[in-house]
């Protein structure tokens, strides 16, 4: 029944398409995401981790119970079993971004590998890292090997008003750096605001002589990354985020001719082709291996082509079309909402149109007098209603330091003032609010779901929640 949805779909006219999305989407919830009615769920936070159908579970187990499996980096059989299993899930993820210039390390999750990138990079041969303020902690961490390198770390600032960055400031620290190891560093999509920064900053960088580090993390679960069109020099992914099984698995997408860039500072079994204990010596191995610490998960790492697949039965131009398609409808929905008196109920960050942006909407709550409600409260409410959404700062400072309007000299005097110190430590020193509201939709939202969260903004018109500045506790 799917299938013969789809190829409705692919012949219809433009006009009639979104109804039959809603069918094929709507079957596809009931046929693999039955568990959210049975328990009465609205889940709103796919960026924090996507929902996994019920077909990859049941395909891997079936895996699993068929099999017995050893570990890789031998030649026995159930070794080899599972050698070649790793081996078609790391060729499946190079087919699916169109990866087949690099190399695909397998790391625990997005971070670990960027990780890899800020700990081989060369930044003490006078490094350079920029980044965008718009970036995960997981990011902006790669300045302190920066920085304890001896290189020198630079952001470029993010507009308030779309939370876009000044194209001429970006490309003004670009073109003027000297130094001779330069990273530049940014997501493909907001994880807070949604927004899509520019693909084409990859090669603009590049012909001003700067490796180019994307954080695909938040755009990959939605968005079709072809790495023959747009081909930074390394490429973090998240695999959960896609489909949600398995959790503990990324990789890191080298390309082939940045791979010598990366200098290992260590070296781990699986790693090296030999080495000495009676002398200082080891060879490391000259390909994806040479990264990948240890014995791998060799017995989740085959659910991730299943993940694929998957995907790809569903098409990412079609999910994209959807997620695009959900988000227009609660946007519309959302944005005029207003107290009695004419104040907005809601401030919702980004571009005012929401233009180019994926799946993500991060947002303020507000009383009739203007005033922000504390995000906790609000969670609190949506817990009660049984609405998965998210709160607080998403490891995203700098998007968030730029939404509630803070100023590098008050955030500055917090940090020296103490020794150590916590976001609500920070609002009762500064008594200023931080931290929004975040919803995500993905594979399994509907528009049930999304009038769910409508119905609890609805519900708090003319209502003063509170005017408390949070304290530390």
């Amino acid at each position: 029944m799917l299938e013969l949805l789809i190829k409705k779909i692919q012949g219809l006219s433009s006009q009639n398409v979104e109804l039959l999305h809603d069918a094929y989407f709507n079957r596809l919830r009931a046929k693999n995401y039955e568990r959210l009615d049975r328990d009465g769920h609205v889940y709103l936070d796919y960026t924090g981790g996507s929902l996994y159908a019920s077909s990859q579970l049941n395909e891997h187990m079936e895996l699993l119970a068929s099999n017995t499996f050893g570990n890789p980096h031998s030649s026995n059989p159930t070794s080899e079993l599972s050698t070649n299993l790793v081996e078609e899930a790391r060729d499946a993820i190079i087919s699916f971004f169109k990866a087949h210039d690099y190399y695909c390390v397998f790391t625990p999750n997005a971070s670990g590998a960027l990780k890899i990138v800020g700990e081989c990079y060369p930044f003490e041969n006078d490094g350079h890292f920029l980044l965008l303020a718009d970036n995960h902690n997981s990011v902006n961490g790669i300045r302190e090997y920066c920085k304890n390198a001896g290189g020198v770390n630079e952001y470029v600032p993010m507009n308030r008003i779309d939370l876009g960055v000044s194209r001429d400031k970006l490309f003004n620290s670009l073109k003027n750096s000297s130094r001779t190891s330069k990273l530049f560093a940014y997501p493909a999509q907001s994880n807070v605001s949604g927004i899509k920064h520019d693909l084409q900053w990859i090669s603009t960088a590049q012909s001003y002589g700067w490796d180019v580090l994307l954080d695909a993390a938040a755009f990959a679960p939605t968005s079709p990354l072809d790495l023959t069109k747009h081909s930074p020099n390394f490429v973090a992914v998240s695999f959960y985020k896609m489909f949600g099984y398995p959790t503990g698995l990324g990789c890191l997408l080298i390309k082939k001719s940045s791979f010598g860039k990366l200098q290992k500072k260590w070296f781990a079994g699986g790693t090296v082709n030999l080495a000495s204990a009676m002398t200082p010596h080891h060879f490391l191995m000259d390909n994806h291996e040479r990264f990948e610490d240890g014995t791998l998960n060799y017995l989740d790492i085959p659910a991730l082509k299943i993940g694929l697949d998957y995907l790809k039965s569903i098409g990412m131009k079609r999910l994209n079309e959807r997620v695009g398609s959900l988000m227009e409808y609660i946007f519309y929905r959302l944005k005029d909402l207003t107290h009695s008196n004419g104040a907005p109920q809601l401030e919702i960050f980004g571009h005012p149109k929401r233009l180019n942006t994926g799946g993500t909407m991060s947002m303020c709550f507000k009383n009739p007098d203007g005033s922000k409600i504390d995000f906790h409260q609000i969670e609190e409410m949506a817990n009660d209603r049984n609405i998965s959404l998210r709160s607080g700062c998403f490891c995203n400072p700098g998007l968030d330091e730029t939404i509630n309007c803070m100023n590098t000299n008050e955030i500055d005097q917090y940090f020296k003032s103490r020794v150590s110190g916590n976001y609500l430590d920070m609002i009762d020193f500064l008594q200023v609010m931080r931290g929004s509201i975040r919803i995500s939709v993905g594979i399994a939202t509907n528009r049930d779901d999304l009038d769910a969260f409508v119905s609890l903004v609805r519900g708090l018109k003319d209502k003063t929640i509170s005017k408390e500045i949070l304290k530390a506790s």
